[in-house]
């Protein structure tokens, strides 16, 4: 029997995918482009915005017989058995290819942001813990964990990372980002990229580009980026995970940028993407995106013609389910109205990105191999370990922690004693499980009240809520109080409820007008400290919010950011001092509630000043935390001053452990440039290494700076390093410098492209114990 070609694995994916292009019709390979979301509700009551708006009533059997593009979130739609889940996965696909004249089955995707988002699954810490944790590995041993799951569950597909890098802490999807500063957005999800990749699932990067930059912090609200912070602040951690990570997939933004919204912009998702970059992969439409043409951004007159701009502007494939890219546009197409050709485009992509993933061999097999755990003894160790690094001890002026073994404490709060404190909006329980009351949550979340308990089993632990995340209720500070003044010191854990559109305090949807704590948490915090106890606070949450307020009055105070499934643990373990904090901020606490939209990545008229009456300086800086240990930073070579605008440059640190317990060293390197043709941020992060140290023991780290981390995007919009002065700052934050190096770049302007340096390396050797 001879086999067609486009069956044949030993030819090249290419002259596969044209010869299967030769054969199709229009109508099957515009089914390429489309996902079918088949659990989605139709009642008003979904787990996406306008979702029964924008869902289209489906013939399942008259649609799969032109063959399928994606399958949309069989697991993360409702609670189902994983391993029902996966068979009942595989019976679809079988069912979609016997359904269509080749076989072809679709792409499954899912969600997941901070773990598998499906039931029984491991919830991991959310992006900005792994920003907290400044620690590239583990979060790519994190991504190669989950993408075996999602392998393993016959998904193709992960919608995740988000490389949106914060601009106003308000916006409610702070918790999905990894921080405030482009490079460690770039950095750790590239690490993440790698690891999903690594798998053999598709990375789909998002948003493309420059939704977390909208007005006012608002979902979807207009951005109001210039040309230089979109090119020096939003891009380039898109490139990182692009370039290195080797990312396969990118998911086009909601928002519009100058009146050109992201899902019909040629410019940046054909120009700047493709031609420039180099990108190969699926560009696919944010849930609805291309819908949104039409009905919210006003620049179609109908779904045919959002069709017809998204696909012009490079869009392959329209999510979650089938609204424009399937009758309207092959009506237009037939009409003239739509050229075929662009059809064909986007069908070779989606056909060559399933050519890899080997749904074109003839032997495919649908069928989960061996069984299906995805909350496992592994998967859980890598969550605590990551729960445990990203944990920030933001201030303990009096040594208070770690908490002694016998102490009475009182445990007060609304986060204290409720599972979900631990988790974002994302995670499965959060997501889905609010739809389905009475479903337990599938996987065991210890609380902090019952993780310190089990911490300090010698201790007297007491308990009161005191009052809810958002709620006005005072009615329960008194009993709170009254525990607080038995005990010896308060823990108060308060903090955000992640949620979706306005269900929570944190999470898509959730913006906020300021960054006070939400509800009354902070007249029960006031309540607490005027006890005369000393008070501990934690902090579980998807932003960071001001604390000026409080600053001098508190014995001490942790800052974790929904640390997942072994949150609790973590954070308890900190308390006990089985744990030495190690977590540095991803993301400024600032000082008081109106102090922001602020990052520390701002020019001089940026920051404090006579000019203004509002000082917009943090309580604590990017890139701060403490430890139950000390460091001493020593010996830091930096041979020279001048290299050319092409040249690389060493400089040197060791760094000892100088106290009397193991402990974790985060140390950064920014740059400061005194003179460009363009204003720049005061400091800017280009290199950090995270050195695990035992007592007395030290290591000397190089960090390997080249020319190309200085460059910027110039009054031309080209992206250049400049001659000048720049000086180079070791430091344990953005504002705690160590050791400054004065460099002076030598020679022309000169102009750099796709091809320059992203990442500062180091190397970590032997130091002189």
């Amino acid at each position: 029997m001879t086999t067609a070609p486009w069956r044949d694995p030993a030819l090249p994916a290419d002259a596969r995918v044209t010869d299967l292009l030769a054969r199709m019709t229009l109508q099957e390979k515009a089914a390429q482009l489309y996902g079918v979301w088949v659990g989605a509700a139709t009642d008003g009551d979904g787990v996406a915005p306008l979702q029964r708006e924008m869902t289209a009533d489906v013939d399942w059997d008259e649609l799969i017989t032109h063959g399928l593009g994606q399958l949309t979130r069989s697991f993360g739609t409702a609670p189902v058995d994983p391993a029902l889940g996966a068979r009942a996965l595989a019976r679809a696909q079988r069912r979609i290819a016997a359904a269509g004249r080749f076989g072809i089955p679709a792409v499954a995707h899912e969600e997941c942001l901070a773990g598998f988002t499906a039931w029984r699954a491991t919830a991991y810490p959310v992006p900005l813990a792994w920003g907290a944790a400044f620690d590239p590995a583990l979060v790519e041993e994190m991504g190669r964990r989950i993408g075996h799951d999602l392998r393993a569950s016959g998904v193709h597909q992960g919608l995740a990372p988000v490389l949106d890098v914060v601009r106003d802490p308000r916006w409610g999807r702070v918790e999905e980002t990894i921080g405030e500063d482009p490079y460690l957005v770039g950095t750790i999800g590239t690490a993440y990229v790698r690891g999903l990749e690594s798998a053999g699932v598709v990375a789909t990067l998002k948003h493309f580009a420059g939704y977390a930059s909208s007005a006012g912090a608002r979902n979807l609200a207009p951005v109001r980026a210039g040309v230089r912070e979109f090119a020096d602040l939003t891009l380039p951690p898109f490139e990182m995970a692009l370039r290195e990570g080797g990312a396969r997939s990118v998911m086009a933004a909601y928002t519009e940028t100058d009146g050109v919204p992201a899902s019909a912009d040629p410019r940046l998702l054909t120009e700047l993407l493709r031609e420039e970059w180099g990108f190969t992969g699926t560009v696919v439409a944010d849930y609805f995106g291309i819908g949104f043409l039409q009905s919210l951004h006003r620049v179609a007159a109908d779904e045919a013609e959002a069709a017809h701009r998204a696909l012009a502007a490079g869009i392959d494939v329209e999510l979650p389910t089938v609204k424009c890219y399937g009758t309207p546009l092959v009506t237009a197409v037939r009409e003239g109205r739509v050229p075929e050709s662009l059809v064909d485009r986007a069908a070779r992509r989606v056909l060559l990105q399933k050519c890899e993933l080997g749904l074109l061999d003839p032997d495919w097999r649908p069928e989960p191999r061996g069984t299906v755990d995805l909350d496992s003894a592994e998967n859980r160790a890598v969550a605590r370990r990551l729960a445990e690094e990203s944990v920030v001890l933001l201030d303990n002026p009096g040594g208070l922690l770690p908490l002694a073994p016998g102490t009475r404490i009182a445990v007060v709060g609304p986060r204290a004693a409720d599972p979900l404190a631990m988790l974002g909006c994302y995670s499965f329980p959060a997501h889905v499980l609010t739809h389905h009351p009475g479903v337990p949550l599938g996987i065991g979340i210890p609380t902090v009240l019952d993780a310190l308990r089990t911490e300090l089993p010698d201790a007297k632990v007491t308990f009161s809520e005191g009052c809810g995340v958002s709620d006005p209720d005072t009615s329960g500070f008194a009993e709170a109080v009254a525990r607080a003044a038995e005990a010896d010191v308060c823990v108060a854990v308060l903090g955000d409820r992640a949620g979706l559109f306005g269900r929570g305090t944190s999470g898509e949807g959730c913006d906020v007008a300021d960054l006070q704590l939400p509800g009354v948490q902070g007249e029960l915090l006031d309540r607490l400290v005027a006890t005369g106890v000393p008070v501990v606070l934690v902090l579980l949450t998807g932003r960071p919010y001001a604390l000026g307020r409080w600053h001098g009055r508190l014995g001490a105070v942790v800052q974790a950011f929904f640390p997942g499934e072994e949150g609790g643990p973590a954070v308890a373990g900190v308390l006990s001092g089985r744990v030495n904090p190690s977590g540095r901020l991803p993301v400024s606490v600032p000082r008081v509630p109106g102090g922001q939209p602020w990052t520390y990545l701002q020019p001089p008229l940026g920051l404090a000043g006579e000019v203004s009456s509002l000082d917009p300086t943090p309580l604590y800086p990017f890139g701060h935390g403490r430890s139950y240990t000390t460091f001493a930073w020593e010996d830091v070579r930096a041979p020279g001053a001048e290299i050319p605008t092409d040249g690389s440059y060493d400089l040197s640190v060791t760094v000892r452990n100088t106290g009397d317990r193991a402990g974790a060293e985060v140390v950064q390197l920014y740059l400061h440039d005194p003179v460009a043709s363009v204003t720049r941020p005061d400091v800017r992060l280009i290199g950090y290494q995270r050195v695990e140290l035992p007592p007395g023991v030290s290591r000397r780290l190089t960090f390997r700076f080249h020319a190309d981390l200085s460059s910027f995007t110039d009054r031309t919009g080209a992206r250049v390093v400049e001659p000048g002065a720049l000086e180079l700052r070791l430091a344990a934050s953005s504002t705690d410098v160590r050791h400054r190096v004065r460099l002076r770049l030598t020679g022309p302007v000169r102009a750099v492209g796709p091809g320059r340096r992203l990442r500062c390396d180091v190397v970590v050797s032997q130091g002189t114990d």
